[in-house]
């Protein structure tokens, strides 16, 4: 670390943020792991380099893209190099230096020009470097191939991995999650938005959707699909041969021998089951003895289009070859999925998720939403409008498009976004298009352009049904300087709309007058999303009053009550950044939720009411100031926490739903209403037989009537309660039990020795749990646990079992999984039954690697079928 400190050491002050976490991060080096959530206008880059400097081992660093590879470079030299003349870093990774910056592109480039002892050899060539510190920037960005050349690295001993990146890629599947968290570790500090806006690096802003129907066209497509899956669906519960055949498969006939199998496959057992219940057959009693269950002590589960994709994704996909004897069966089957669009590339999805979401996700009716969004904005400010317009695609078919009708312009594009603003507004003289291949411009703007490249002649082409508009031939010797003019010209205001590609203004590209981004691309994961609204957020020393509106475009599903996958997108895309509320209470917190948007989506919708409101609502720029210092002066700490919903949207006092944990309490509740009605009712037909029998006969019929009537509903009620108990209750003694192990002497990686539980419930039923006096680190981890544990049970190494004796008579049990980090080794599984005993209830510990404990782990997810497929809980952050 001297011999860093004498070359380099930072010129400026830190911010505060900056310093706290300087001031802790030594204590989350120790277990060789950093990772760091830093949002866009944090300084990222410049902390990256500190760390590696007080870390003061040689370093290799890389980046996504050379751009950002080369940002590095330019940050150490302006930042941090003591004499200007400072050398000891290296681009080239083949030649490596005291600090090396490459891209993940050329280390796996490394790996393959080695033989076939490849990973041996990328080891002996980063130790024989005495490279010791690996820094990853935005690792999210790593494609499949990548990840195997940064395990291996991870192999060598004393390598400290620190990580960077503005937005973990929590919308990937689980096995990505997974894989990036292993190599990333767990997130050790996140920078708070609100921290940059309090200090002034960021400016205040709002997030708005703006709502739009599918054409007519789109209508009809999305309810066909939706009828041809409801036929196939009908048909697959009436394909006698399908049945026949499965009720005949070993596996289902002598399911003793074939346990392995069964458990090795279980969901597709389950839903063989599931399928043939749905179909009228009464199941085999062997099998569900197998699942732990006698016929009277299962309720099954509807067979959903989850159900289906599990039970054919199975037999056509994933183990075809197995099952060819059945080929004459299954082949029709598949011809008809592919026909309707649910079986592609390997995989068969009923939901349609991806097949609708191209649909409307691109859906021309978005192109009016951003006309009416740029229209609102110029109008409310007038010269000072500067908005971005992103799209995915350039779509240069349509530069030929004039005229006003604009039912020709049916996909979403750079191209179709220019002419369809010009076709409703053909005077607009103040539009740009700027993309790697395409720059289109007012005449009018023409000589300012002419002035910043210094250059007299230019060759330009006029664009077709776009009056007094130029393509503009930028010569190869003035490419590199097209997008800094452009830049210029927009914040001169000379061009007050700018539209672009995602690839091209996304990332790297930057111009702090933004004051309006309009997100039209719906390509990528939400990492990309956040950092394209990171254009939008970043403070203007030009304009100290800057506030942001960032505008999300959505095309709902008239055939889903959420609206659809664009939707479900949106709520995606939205849980990956914090922001402030947008009305009634104040508050910061990451998802949808702040902007009290519908529950539901029908015909009652009124959207054009929801987006006028939201039009209107952009305007008051002055209340963005107001609400975001409102709430980060109500709060302290980015917290994090575990939502678990509840039944519905209606006071879970008042519901009858049999959904979550809170079960028996709705069904023991109708008892007792029963029974209140039951009793004046049977008193007054029944009073005859009361003055001519006797009271004490006529109470032997009571009783009788009572038990016939209430008795099943009672035991039903019994049972549920004793199966899940509370819900609130229940999960607050199983935090009590994650934390008593965490605080374990014998447990030392979590450092918070003074933290606390707290719960919050509100009125709806819904609570969440966080942990108060604790690191952002530790409080994940908490987090993490509990998540896990809570969970619907799936293939876990130890489960925890309880069983009491009045459960053992209701043939009752209740199974809750032993954490992954937690299950590493018996020894630790036992302290955390330790603690589980003391604060939860006493159960046993089960090893599922066993006969018996597959046998009970199978069980175990069979009873949490209910809950498999649908969201039990869920992390957020909020500022508290």
């Amino acid at each position: 670390m001297q011999k860093f400190r004498e070359l380099l050491n930072f010129k400026y002050t830190w911010r505060s943020y900056q310093q706290e976490f300087l001031d802790g991060f030594q204590s989350h080096i120790k277990d060789e792991h950093l990772h760091v959530v830093a949002p866009p206008g944090s300084g990222k880059t410049i902390l990256g380099l500190e760390i590696l400097i007080r870390i003061g081992k040689p370093t290799l660093v890389l980046a996504p893209t050379l751009t950002i590879r080369n940002q590095w470079r330019s940050r150490l030299l302006d930042f941090f190099a003591v004499h200007k003349d400072f050398n000891e870093y290296s681009l080239d990774l083949k030649k490596p230096s005291l600090i090396t910056f490459s891209t993940y592109q050329s280390l796996f480039a490394l790996t393959k020009s080695f033989d076939e002892n490849a990973k041996q050899q990328l080891l002996d060539f980063i130790t024989s470097h005495g490279i010791k510190t690996l820094v990853l920037d935005e690792a999210h960005h790593l494609k499949n191939e990548w990840w195997q050349c940064l395990y291996h690295l991870k192999q060598i001993e004393g390598l400290t991995v620190v990580s960077l990146t503005a937005t973990p890629p929590y919308d990937s599947s689980t096995t990505e999650i997974n894989r990036y968290f292993s190599l990333c570790g767990p997130i050790d500090e996140e920078i708070a938005v609100q921290d940059l806006i309090k200090n002034g690096d960021l400016c205040p802003h709002q997030d708005f959707v703006y709502f739009s129907k599918p054409e007519e066209a789109q209508i009809k497509y999305i309810v066909n699909y939706r009828e041809q899956i409801l036929n196939f669906t009908n048909q697959l519960l009436a394909n006698k041969e399908l049945q026949e055949a499965l009720i005949t498969q070993d596996f289902y006939v002598h399911p003793k021998e074939s346990l392995e199998y069964i458990y090795q496959n279980p969901t597709f057992f389950s839903s063989v089951i599931i399928y043939l219940n749905a179909c009228g057959y009464a199941v085999n009693e062997q099998n569900l003895k197998i699942l732990g269950f006698s016929k009277n002590d299962v309720n099954f589960p509807s067979f959903t289009y989850e159900w289906s994709e599990a039970l054919l994704q199975h037999l056509l996909v994933d183990q075809r070859e197995a099952f060819c004897a059945l080929e004459a069966i299954l082949l029709p089957l598949e011809k008809e999925l592919k026909r309707i669009g649910v079986l592609e590339n390997k995989r068969v999805n009923f939901i349609g998720d991806e097949v609708l979401y191209r649909n409307l996700s691109n859906s021309p009716s978005k192109l009016e939403s951003i006309y009416q969004i740029v229209k609102s904005t110029n109008a409310n400010l007038g010269d000072a409008a500067r908005t971005v317009i992103l799209a995915d695609f350039i779509r240069k078919e349509f530069l030929d498009f004039e005229g006003s009708d604009t039912k020709a312009l049916n996909k979403l594009g750079v191209v179709p976004i220019f002419k369809y603003i010009l076709a409703k507004q053909s005077d607009y003289a103040q539009l740009g298009v700027l993309t790697g291949s395409l720059v289109l411009l007012h005449e009018a703007v023409l000589p300012n352009l002419k002035a910043l490249l210094a250059i007299e002649k230019l060759q330009v082409q006029v664009v077709e049904g776009a009056e007094g508009y130029l393509f503009i031939q930028v010569p190869d010797t003035l490419k590199h300087k097209i997008a800094e003019s452009i830049t210029q010209l927009f914040q001169d205001g000379a061009i007050k709309t700018l539209i672009g590609t995602k690839a091209f203004l996304g990332e790297g590209w930057d111009a702090p007058c933004i004051n309006t981004l309009i997100l039209a691309s719906y390509v990528g994961s939400f990492v990309s999303s956040n950092q394209m609204r990171g254009r939008a957020i970043r403070v203007n020393a030009n304009n100290p009053d800057k506030t942001g509106t960032i505008w999300h475009l959505a095309c709902l599903d008239p055939t889903a009550t959420n609206g659809g996958k664009d939707m479900e997108k949106l709520q995606q895309r939205f849980e990956a950044f914090t922001g402030v509320s947008l009305r009634d209470e104040i508050y910061i917190s990451n998802g949808i939720d702040r902007l009290v948007l519908p529950l539901k989506w029908d015909e009652n919708t009124h959207l054009a009411a929801i987006n006028a409101e939201m039009l209107e609502t952009a305007q008051q720029k002055s209340d963005f100031l107001y609400r975001w210092n409102h709430a980060i002066e109500k709060g302290s700490i980015l917290v994090r926490e575990l939502k678990i919903p509840s039944a519905g949207d209606q006071p879970f006092a008042k519901t009858k739903k049999l959904h979550a944990l809170n079960a028996g309490k709705y069904v023991m509740l109708e008892v007792v209403l029963g029974v209140s009605m039951f009793v004046p009712e049977f008193l007054i037909k029944n009073m005859g037989a009361v003055l001519g029998k006797g009271i004490l006969q006529v109470f032997y019929i009571f009783c009788a009537a009572l038990l016939l009537g209430f008795g099943p509903k009672t035991f039903k009620a019994i049972k549920l309660y004793f199966l899940f108990g509370n819900q609130y209750k229940k999960t607050k003694k199983i935090a009590k039990a994650v934390l008593g192990y965490l605080l374990d002497d014998k447990t030392p990686y979590f450092e918070s020795k003074k933290a606390t539980i707290h719960a919050e419930q509100n009125l709806k039923g819904t609570f969440s749990i966080y942990l108060k006096d604790a690191s952002q680190h530790d409080s994940n981890v908490f987090i993490s646990l509990l998540e896990e544990i809570i969970a619907p049970v799936d293939n876990p190494r130890y489960l925890l079992v309880n069983s009491n004796w009045f459960k053992r008579k209701l043939n009752i049990r209740n199974y809750y999984v032993v954490p992954k980090e937690v299950a590493k080794n018996k020894t630790e599984a036992l302290i955390f039954q330790k603690h589980w005993n003391a604060n939860v209830d006493g159960s046993k510990i089960l090893f599922t690697r066993t006969f018996k404990g597959r046998k009970v782990l199978l069980k175990a997810r069979f009873a949490h079928l209910k809950y498999q497929f649908e969201e039990v809980s869920k992390k957020t952050i909020t500022w508290k």
